[in-house]
């Protein structure tokens, strides 16, 4: 269901409306529902149930202490791709233990930091990341435990920039070297092996890939298998998309199908190959636990119209929310109090100095100044990877539980935004 409706004419999240939200805190602002990102990520939990399964979440997404924190106590574990967001976790209570450290540069002080939290496991991209890890882990005395992220060459059909499991894609070892670096990793003596990584790319409508993907990893685990080489755990990855509300997408494979499926084909190939005997399976959700739980809110400053195009000028701009600009991703747009006026086909964009600052374009709408506007779906890859473009201090960020509001980050001053800077003396 829909955490984001309408109620007595005004957009509302939970039982909150948006219109309160910002006369309270301001705009730009994220508002997340608490609901709705619990209710994502049961999809995910009660799929698993019975079985020896964990869900990590790809915190990338989203990274605020407070949504780390609500997920950990639903039992999430975490998937990280830098020593910052193992800190993060840390500083929201999660546990270091079922957290799994991903991504192709990892420098040695994050290595360090990750085997003295004692993490779940490394994804390993790399044979020069292999002796990096190595090396570390000997000089502290302690064992590495490894996966490797094993690159299938499946072709995900999402966007180039989020596409992670081609050959020509910087991710993972590719399938036909994988055996070869699995072979250098058990032999180097201060690693455990202990399982295998996919990660094919974010935002993908159909389970296909995915399932081409696990065909692929189920084949190298056999013959890793045959080599002596027994392997813990099996790890899918993430990337099942959400619903943005563009025409002629069909909507994404539902969590409880996609994992019905694959659970069934783990369990065919267990039960023929291996007498039954279980695989720890581990899920790296991301976008589909928080996009649609979020909304960006934002206020109109100006309307501009023009022979070719009828600009909306918003106090949210491209470094509150990149996908837009870096993705020309299409984002829906609500007005929180919808007008009965006549309606023009509006760009939606933000004052920051360059061309490419828009959030929506042709969208057709009542509008006055002062008008506020919700971006939707906006949960995902939206505070993350907000900047400070134009010494302009980040966006607030607040979680609707019901009828409560929590702010659970301020926004930043402009003082704070240079705090860090010094001058020649």
């Amino acid at each position: 269901m829909s955490y984001f409706s309408h109620q007595d004419g005004v957009l509302h999240a939970e039982n909150v409306s948006l219109s309160a939200i910002a006369e309270q805190f301001g705009t730009p602002t994220y508002v997340y529902s608490k609901a709705a990102l619990l209710e994502n990520f049961s999809a995910y939990h009660d799929a698993c149930q019975g079985r020896d399964a964990l869900v990590c979440y790809a915190m990338k997404a989203n990274s605020n202490l407070a949504v780390l924190d609500l997920l950990a106590r639903q039992g999430a574990g975490f998937d990280i791709v830098s020593g910052g967001e193992l800190l993060r976790v840390i500083a929201a209570g999660g546990d270091p233990g079922k957290t799994i450290f991903s991504g192709v540069g990892k420098t040695v002080e994050e290595m360090q930091l990750a085997l003295e939290k004692g993490i779940l496991c490394f994804n390993v991209e790399s044979i020069p990341e292999l002796h990096r890890l190595n090396e570390v882990a000997g000089k502290l005395g302690m064992r590495a435990p490894v996966s490797l992220r094993v690159n299938p060459n499946v072709d995900a059909k999402t966007h180039p920039y989020i596409a992670t499991g081609l050959k020509a894609n910087k991710f993972g070892v590719a399938f036909d070297d994988a055996l070869d670096t699995y072979r250098t990793a058990a032999s180097l003596p201060h690693l455990d092996v202990v399982g295998i990584d996919c990660h094919i790319g974010s935002q993908l409508l159909d389970d296909a890939p995915l399932l081409e993907a696990l065909d692929k990893l189920i084949e190298l685990i056999d013959t890793l298998h045959a080599e002596g080489t027994h392997l813990h755990h099996l790890d899918i990855g993430g990337g099942i998309g959400v619903d943005y509300g563009v025409a002629g997408d069909k909507p994404p494979v539902p969590v409880g199908d996609y994992l019905g499926r694959l659970f069934k084909r783990i369990d065919a190939w267990r039960a023929e190959k291996h007498g039954g005997q279980p695989i720890k399976v581990i899920f790296e959700p991301g976008r589909s636990i928080v996009a649609n739980a979020g909304v960006l809110l934002t206020k109109t400053e100006f309307l501009k119209p023009g022979a070719e195009k009828n600009f909306c000028i918003v106090d949210a701009a491209m470094n509150d929310l990149m996908r837009p600009t870096l993705y020309q991703a299409w984002m829906g747009v609500q007005p929180v109090t919808p007008r009965d006026g006549e309606k023009l086909v509006w760009d939606i964009v933000g004052p920051v100095c360059e061309s490419g600052d828009w959030l929506a374009r042709e969208r057709e709408l009542a509008l006055e100044p002062g008008d506020l506007l919700a971006i939707m779906t906006a949960g995902a890859y939206g505070m993350t990877m907000a900047s400070n473009y134009n010494t302009r201090g980040r966006a607030a960020e607040v979680i609707v539980d019901g009828d409560a509001t929590h702010l659970v980050r301020r926004r930043e001053t402009p003082a704070e935004v240079f705090a860090l800077e010094t001058m020649m003396k």
